[in-house]
């Protein structure tokens, strides 16, 4: 059985699209050829459609039924192509057979445009590498660089890996991952991604990614496992198709033997072919998951957004999701008789050999040049110390100022601020409280209107945060949501989610950290971070939005519920049509020539309808 379909499988393999075109074109002229005949031939020439056309829909049938038993919609036009040809239908044979095969590349030109806003990450895979080495700069394909190697880049290149960027400045292109449409100023210190652009100065990096791992790759995993096919309502319409296989057989054998007329018979074969049935919800899914991209969105299948439209409930992960997930000086309060300019200069500089997070950030967010420090020490747990313009600092806990004391004021604000979930540093000067700075995760500026839209469109969004109770509250009230579970480890957000479930919710999960990655495979649909999420988040999850752009999440919703009316709206034309036009076959109204234009004409309506979802646009409320 092997040696007779590896043979057909590779036939049918050959050429792809060019094929097809090149097929049409023969079949086309030979067509015109039989319809009006310019010059004698030994043979009618619609037979050339029959072969080059035809044969293809022929191999596939057989090969479905014999490795399968698959009953699709290729065996009703086989059967329909050898009836017509048996009754001597050749033109009408040969029609079927061009339609069939116009049909079938306008569907795949419709899928691999929809296709190609995801596909084109493949593209943008780097090739080389300049390593540095003490012999020089050496080039070598990317995908043998190391982790800790340095590589140098030079403006226009792509960069190879993911890394840190250790000498020089420069700007970066990062539309392919983010979709930002400036370049993003970058120097010392900084990641890169592997995949953006250089845009202009030279720069080395060290290797922190590579090859699988980096951020391009992990990209590129999303989009090769995205699959039309998996959605359940794809399942549903092959299974009407088969029924109408046995239903058309069943007709067209009925009127034969009523009507004594096999033409008739051939007509239903060749009008009741469920092509548009099986069209209209691939094309359709496919072409969300086209405009899905062009918002950020990365689907890894059709049947998540199937999934999503069915959504009424969105648990949000605050750090990193609703917030930026990096620590900002929030606040800078001196005590009496000391400056704030001064107290916050001072910190900042005994905080710049620091490798605390909140450390750097206070150096960071100061931005201006600061003074060296000498003898510095970090104390785990407490903090850091050290000599700055010959003054002693200490930045840290109350423990590492000898449990100094604040004066009532002082320690009515730094509660204040930490019951609003901020983290409070001490600075004392020559052992002296000065004041602190208050740091915290600030709201992205888009979340309390994504928030709003979603309630507007009747889905609840809910707080999952690790957060203790005052803190979380006073986000929520920021934020407008009024659903707070705080407090939550990695399984209470599972069993919150699970016992939504439990209670007829559809529930989708928003988050970005290891923490979420349970929730995310727990809740009926996962949406992770791309962004700044981890591996663990982007691989449990369903969809990645990968410029972290979190005002995209209501297009995302209005669009799964677009695509669900755009497959019902398809299902019910195909289906009338179908009926129609077997009504009209019976009664001997349609013959099979006008049949077969009838047919292909609903597969390629349904198509170009799905295709208007590439574009479709979400109105602004």
């Amino acid at each position: 059985m092997n040696r007779f379909l590896k043979p057909l499988e590779a036939l049918l393999d050959w050429g792809g699209v060019r094929r097809d075109v090149l097929f049409l074109i023969l079949s086309g002229l030979a067509l015109v050829c039989s319809m009006f005949e310019p010059f004698p031939l030994p043979f009618d020439a619609a037979w050339v459609a029959i072969v080059l056309c035809g044969l293809p829909i022929v191999l596939e049938a057989i090969i479905g039924l014999l490795t399968a038993f698959d009953i699709k919609a290729d065996v009703l036009v086989s059967l329909a192509l050898v009836a017509s040809v048996a009754i001597g239908e050749h033109f009408a044979a040969g029609e079927v057979a061009f339609i069939m095969q116009l049909g079938g590349l306008l569907e795949e030109l419709t899928v691999s445009r929809a296709r190609a806003g995801i596909e084109k990450l493949l593209h943008l895979t780097p090739q080389t590498a300049r390593i540095l080495t003490r012999q020089g700069e050496e080039m070598i394909p990317a995908e043998q660089v190391q982790i800790g190697q340095l590589i140098r880049v030079l403006p226009g290149e792509t960069v190879p890996a993911d890394g840190i960027i250790r000498t020089g400045q420069t700007s970066i292109n990062q539309a392919v991952l983010t979709g930002e449409s400036l370049p993003v100023d970058k120097g010392v210190g900084d990641p890169v991604s592997s995949g953006t652009v250089n845009q202009f100065g030279a720069f080395d990096m060290e290797a922190t990614r590579v090859g699988e791992d980096s951020s391009i790759q992990r990209m590129i995993r999303l989009v090769q496992s995205a699959d039309a096919g998996k959605a359940k309502i794809v399942g549903i319409a092959d299974r009407w198709a088969t029924w109408i296989v046995v239903i058309a057989l069943s007709a067209a054998l009925l009127t034969w033997l009523i009507s004594g007329q096999i033409i008739r018979a051939v007509t239903i074969l060749v009008v009741f072919c469920p092509c548009a049935l099986v069209l209209a919800t691939p094309t359709a899914i496919m072409a969300a998951i086209g405009n899905a991209t062009k918002h950020g969105f990365l689907v890894r299948e059709g049947d998540a957004l199937e999934r999503l439209a069915g959504v009424n409930c969105i648990t949000f992960d605050k750090t990193g999701t609703l917030t930026h997930g990096v620590p900002t000086v929030v606040e800078v309060e001196p005590l009496a008789g000391w400056d704030q300019a001064v107290v916050y200069r001072l910190a900042a500089a005994v905080e710049q050999l620091s490798e605390h997070p909140l450390g750097k950030a206070i150096v960071h967010d100061y931005g201006d040049p600061l003074p060296p420090v000498s003898q510095f020490q970090m104390h785990p747990g407490q903090g850091v110390e050290g000599i700055v313009e010959g003054q002693l600092v200490q930045a840290g806990t109350l423990a590492l100022l000898g449990g100094t004391a604040l004066p009532p004021d002082a320690a009515h604000k730094a509660e204040q601020a930490l019951s609003r979930g901020c983290t409070v540093i001490y600075i004392a000067i020559d052992r002296v409280l000065a004041g602190y700075v208050a740091l915290a995760d600030t709201i992205r500026p888009e979340s309390v209107s994504t928030l709003a839209s979603l309630e507007r469109m009747g889905i609840a969004p809910v707080l999952l945060t690790g957060d203790h109770q005052s803190a979380a509250t006073a986000i929520g009230n920021t934020l407008g949501v009024t659903k707070i579970r705080a407090g939550c480890l990695p399984e209470d957000k599972l069993h919150y989610i699970r016992s939504c479930q439990e209670q007829g919710a559809h529930v989708c999960m928003v988050g970005d950290g290891i923490n979420d990655a349970p929730a995310l495979k727990q809740a009926d649909v996962g949406i992770a971070m791309g962004g700044v999420g981890s591996d663990i988040a982007v691989e449990a999850a369903d969809i990645a939005l990968v410029n972290d752009a979190i005002r995209e999440l209501p297009h995302l919703l209005a669009l799964s519920k677009r695509m669900m009316t755009t497959i019902r709206l398809n299902l019910c034309f195909s289906m009338g049509l179908n009926f129609l036009a077997i009504f009209l076959a019976i009664t001997g109204l349609l013959g099979p020539v006008v049949g077969a234009l009838v047919h292909n004409a609903g597969s390629v309506v349904v198509i170009l309808h799905s295709a208007l979802l590439l574009g479709w646009k979400t109105r602004h409320k």
